[in-house]
């Protein structure tokens, strides 16, 4: 019996997964969805994508990437449904931030209600 030519190979189907890489500055934020071929790692994904093309300021040595927010390495399998995530290096270190506002607030002797 022959097979119809135009029905899709459902093992060709199933090796190929739906991921989308993701970046976000403060004035714009990018998803590129993209469907890859199974065992595509986060790195490969990235290139794929274009996005260091159309954001040259990226480095992948440089900057961390993660999947749904939690960090990975850039040999990292990726899953049917991944969002990869490119993130920014921090301005300021939030830590310190809270520390300085924490300081000035006693210099100032606010927060501890009025006298």
């Amino acid at each position: 019996m022959a097979t119809d030519s135009l029905e899709p190979n459902t093992t060709e189907l199933t090796n190929m997964l739906h991921v989308e890489v993701a970046y976000a500055k403060p004035d714009i934020q990018v998803i590129i969805p993209l469907e890859v071929p199974a065992q595509t790692t986060v790195q490969q994904a990235i290139e794929l994508s274009g996005i260091l093309m159309r954001f040259p300021e990226l480095d992948l040595a440089e900057n961390k990437v993660g999947i749904f927010s939690k960090p990975c390495k850039l040999d990292s399998d990726l899953r049917d449904g991944d969002r990869v995530e490119l993130y920014r290096a921090l301005i300021a270190d939030p830590k310190e931030v809270r520390k300085r506002r924490a300081a000035q607030g006693k210099v100032m002797k606010k927060g501890g209600g009025d006298a």
